[in-house]
């Protein structure tokens, strides 16, 4: 079982880049016509669905095997382009617009995509005349649809002179979003199933959308959607709005069609090649590529964890215990380094790409945030995924409900501004076999100057820790911390590192799991 998705690559908009524009002069053609008669839409009525839809057999609405959309290859596919001018909503004075994506390639399973206007909603009919095919193979006379790919979103992000992307779902239960200013990233999902454990992991897929017309001032956008897949059914609402940071205010019910022990609630899912803790394994010329660096954990109790991610080796899973199995104040990716020296990628921008936050709202129940780490030599490789694991997961004939918020931004809305974790770097110490690790902290102007102020705490799971000594880095202000390991035989070893001063908690707790 392998998670692997090359999203930058397979998505026909230029991920790696901000978005397409449509300037709010620009000439627009006729809008997509609706195929169906209205129908009254609530999202109770969505929940009620769901739940009728779980007692169901699941029957996806996958394209034929025949059928020509299913053979365009990667090229084929990215020819075929949505006419900007075409936008829904282009025409009217709203805050927001969509542009829809193209059936076929790898988007087998088309969508649909429905308007709600004052409580009554319309289906999108699927038109070719929205599309500019570019010399693609396909027979726009001849070809059967069944419906889009996805949408993407369209507002003033970034300047009140034109609409630029800012969100999009496409794909499985996937979308992403950014910030202002900030190039594509890392992914959410609706929910993940089965991704770690025995037997092939399970995609749910969002196979209908209803999409709320925003009223002229709106700074917001609702959207709901129809989870589905051979385990489970779902009826989310999110409420998005754009800024400096973006939030998705995500309320989601759950219908299992049997039970699934091993589910992830508000799954992200990022990529991480390398930094400095494992640069010397690639010839490349730049400093470090990842969409993040590191797992951030807030838990009930206040305690702020950090954990630098990794490429190992081999996949590696790792649980975080919550005190208590309590719902933590938030967990999310982050990407914290945000300078363009720290990357050196004129073209990926990984200095723009958001961290994502997610804040429970309510009480999840038992349960703790998991993260699995696998092997990868690419870029395009979406190797890191991170979830909250429900105790007991999902059983038949159960109702489950979660509601959280998606911060999508510069670093996390409770980062510590002292002790923050800036960097993580490891190698061997000079003139021994012992493993050192130097951890800077911001904020080190801040400590007292007397000798023994500071406390390092440092524990490890297997062999041990030899030496541990800190100081104040007056060039950049920060406080570092080294710590020195014998592994001895060991192959595996989990550090824990935790600073007091005066005697009381200060800055993150710093976890990582050393590999041979």
């Amino acid at each position: 079982m392998v998670f692997r998705r090359a999203w930058p690559g397979y998505w026909p908009l230029a991920a790696l880049v901000l978005v397409a524009c449509l300037p709010f002069s620009q000439p627009l053609i006729a809008q997509p016509a609706f195929e169906s008669d209205p129908l009254p839409f609530s999202h109770r009525w969505l929940q009620g669905y769901a739940r009728e839809l779980s007692t169901q057999p699941f029957s996806p609405d996958t394209m034929a095997d025949d059928n020509t959309l299913r053979a365009l290859n990667y090229d084929d596919y990215r020819r075929i382009v949505f006419d900007p001018n075409a936008a829904v909503w282009g025409n009217e004075p709203r805050p927001f617009q969509l542009q829809l994506f193209h059936p076929g390639f790898l988007h087998t399973t088309p969508v649909g995509i429905h308007l709600v206007k004052n409580g009554v909603a319309r289906r999108l009919a699927f038109d070719t005349d929205l599309f500019n095919y570019h010399d693609s193979p396909v027979d726009v006379n001849a070809l059967t649809a069944g419906g889009y790919a996805g949408f993407r979103v369209h507002h003033p992000i970034n300047t009140t002179e034109r609409y630029e992307e800012f969100l999009v779902f496409l794909g499985a239960s996937y979308f992403r979003a950014v910030g202002k200013n900030q190039f594509y990233g890392l992914s959410a999902r609706g929910l993940a199933v089965n991704t770690v454990g025995e037997g092939d992991e399970e995609f749910p897929h969002f196979s209908d959308f209803w999409i709320e017309r925003p009223a002229t001032g709106d700074g917001e956008i609702i959207i709901h959607a129809l989870l589905d897949s051979p385990s489970v059914t779902g009826a989310y609402r999110f409420a998005v709005t754009p800024g400096d940071q973006t939030i998705i205010d995500v309320d989601a019910s759950l219908y299992p069609r049997r039970d699934r022990p091993r589910v992830g609630i508000a799954p992200l899912t990022s990529m991480f090649m390398f930094n400095s803790t494992n640069r010397a394994r690639f010839d490349d010329f730049r400093n470090a590529v990842h969409d993040s660096d590191g797992l951030q954990i807030r838990q009930a109790n206040g305690e702020q964890i950090w954990r630098p991610l990794a490429n190992p080796a081999h996949w590696q899973v790792s649980s975080f215990e919550t005190p208590n199995s309590a719902t933590p104040a938030g967990f999310g990716l982050m990407q914290r380094r945000q300078a363009f020296e720290q990357f050196n990628d004129n073209e990926a921008r990984y200095d723009k790409r958001p961290s994502l936050w997610v804040e429970p709202l309510g009480d999840w129940g038992e349960g703790h945030v998991e993260l699995l780490e696998i092997p990868t030599d690419g870029e395009y490789h979406d190797n890191i995924v991170a979830y909250w694991q429900p105790a007991g997961g999902l059983k038949t004939g159960q109702t489950y409900r979660y509601q959280y918020r998606l911060h999508w931004g510069t670093g996390s809305p409770f980062a510590p501004e002292q002790g923050r974790v800036m960097n993580t770097a490891s190698g061997t110490a000079l003139g021994s076999d012992d493993r050192v690790f130097v951890i800077d902290y911001s904020g080190g102007q801040s400590l007292p100057n007397n000798p023994g102020a500071v406390r390092i705490n440092a524990i490890t799971s297997a062999g041990e820790i030899t030496d541990v000594s800190g100081t104040l880095v007056e060039a950049t202000g920060h406080y570092q911390a080294y710590i020195k390991l014998n592994p001895s035989e060991a192959d595996l070893a989990e550090l824990r590192v935790a600073l007091e001063v005066d005697g009381q908690p200060w800055g993150e707790t710093w976890l990582y799991r050393w590999t041979r």
